[in-house]
């Protein structure tokens, strides 16, 4: 069956006839997580229970990890203590301890009773790591090679143990005392003599990784040496387990996610938006807007400093919008490029120096462009009648031009000078979060939009004060 014609309402067709023979077939030929997307939508899981009573478990136990939370946590309490030992059995141990941490406590105790000891003290080591750190995100199902080995004999302990290794495709060379000495790929062994011995074609420029690195800082060196399988190390410099490629791929989504969120001044979500309940993303959205509609009492204060001078000439009130939002959307394009850039380690504080005179120049061009842009439409804007001036009326050809130009002028000049400082902030705030542990992504958006509005009012009205004689 093809990807395009498998839906629900086929899999609970299969269920509901318990047709044994096309469930079988549907693993085999449609991808596990494809089928898990649908699985997930199914009303009553205990509809699940005849899949993992009739399908090869070799097939469930990934099937089950592609699964919801929502949906696990229902299975697991469903399963028999014979259900769980099967599901553990084919189950890699990393799989087991990302369902496990966020099960209850009383279900994860009732998952490790039925758990052999071994498998048990591997899966209590993982949720025991600090949550999204490399030890949190490992395996601890990988091939490891004696350095004494021919490559005849490496090629048969792959054959013999590979199968329950998440990858073959990269293997660690290990010494006596479980220290890691070099890395070798599957091809090498391929293409070597048999009688080579594995110190011979090993890699022993490998990168590896604490137990304790940042999942972030783990995903940046997969991409960096375009890796496929990372090793960790514990304390002792020991070979304990490995970061596969799949979890990294995990890692960028989620961390993705978070800046997104972040950035839109929004807590990052636990759950997919569309599995979040109202409330849930409710509470996400309102500290954020009660903070900021705190930090924008420094435009609400300038406003009123200065109603006077609007109260005199109301024209100023209509570019009020334009002023704030250029400056503030100009210092977002900043601020994105130099968060992304710090999260990708392609910048660091210490280029701070760099990264201003940069932002500086580029705000130079853009406030040039788009100010210029500005004086000419405020004039279109007076002359259509989109706007209307009452001191322009009556006025000559020449009177008019030259009396509309001193508020297109005021408003162009102010908008450049907000588009520069903006992007000057942007630039800044990022680098300053990054050099004191804040993450960047939080302070930035929020602080900027402040600034920015405040600095540009204040600026819009020293200079029509300058013109018009309002103060």
């Amino acid at each position: 069956m093809e990807k395009e014609a498998f839906n629900l309402e086929i899999l609970e067709k299969l269920i509901h006839e318990k047709n044994v023979i096309a469930l079988r077939e549907l693993f085999e030929s449609i991808a596990l997580i494809d089928i898990a997307d649908v699985a997930n939508h199914i009303d009553d899981p205990s509809e699940l229970l005849f899949i993992f009573k009739t399908v090869k478990s070799e097939y469930t136990a990934e099937f089950f990890s592609y699964l919801a939370p929502e949906v696990q946590e229902k299975l697991v309490r469903l399963f028999t203590d014979k259900d769980l030992m099967t599901l553990i059995a084919s189950s890699y141990t990393d799989d087991i301890a990302d369902f496990l941490i966020d099960m209850p406590s009383n279900l994860v105790e009732r998952v490790l009773n039925v758990t052999d000891k071994q498998t048990r003290e591997v899966v209590n080591l993982l949720l025991n790591y600090k949550v999204n750190t490399a030890g949190s995100i490992m395996t601890t199902e990988y091939v490891t090679l004696n350095s004494v080995m021919t490559v005849e004999e490496a090629l048969n302990a792959i054959r013999k143990i590979g199968r329950e290794a998440e990858t073959v495709y990269t293997n660690f060379v290990i010494d006596d005392q479980r220290n890691l000495v070099g890395t070798v790929a599957l091809d090498d062994l391929i293409f070597s003599e048999p009688n080579q011995r594995l110190t011979e074609i090993m890699a022993t420029d490998f990168t590896a990784v604490e137990v304790t690195t940042d999942q972030e800082e783990v995903a940046r060196d997969f991409k960096r040496y375009n890796l496929n399988a990372m090793p960790v190390l514990n304390e002792d410099h020991r070979l304990v387990g490995i970061v596969t490629v799949d979890d990294v791929i995990d890692v960028i989504e989620q961390q993705v996610s978070e800046d997104m969120a972040k950035m839109a001044a929004v807590s990052p979500l636990e759950d997919s938006y569309i599995k979040s309940s109202v409330w849930t993303l409710a509470k996400k959205c309102i500290p954020w807007l009660i903070i900021l509609l705190v930090l924008g009492i420094g435009a609400s204060i300038v406003l009123n400093v200065f109603e006077n001078s609007l109260a005199v000439l109301p024209i100023l009130a209509a570019f009020i919008p334009i002023l704030m939002d250029g400056g503030g959307n100009a210092g977002n394009q900043t601020t994105v490029l130099v968060t992304r850039s710090l999260a990708l380690n392609e910048i660091t504080p210490k280029d701070f120096l760099k990264v201003i005179w940069k932002e500086m120049r580029i705000s130079l061009i853009v406030s040039a462009f788009v100010g210029l842009f500005a004086f000419g439409w405020v004039l279109f804007e007076f002359g259509s009648g989109i706007l209307e001036y009452d001191a322009l009326a009556g006025l000559s050809v020449w009177s008019w031009f030259a009396q509309a130009s001193i508020v297109a002028a005021l408003v162009a000049f102010t908008l450049a000078g907000a588009i520069i400082l903006s992007k000057t902030i942007g630039a800044v705030l990022p680098l300053a979060a990054k050099a004191v542990g804040l993450d960047p992504a939080v302070v930035a958006s929020p602080l900027l939009t402040t600034i920015v509005d405040v600095c540009a009012l204040l600026l819009y009205f020293f200079l029509s004060a300058s013109v018009f004689n309002l103060l």
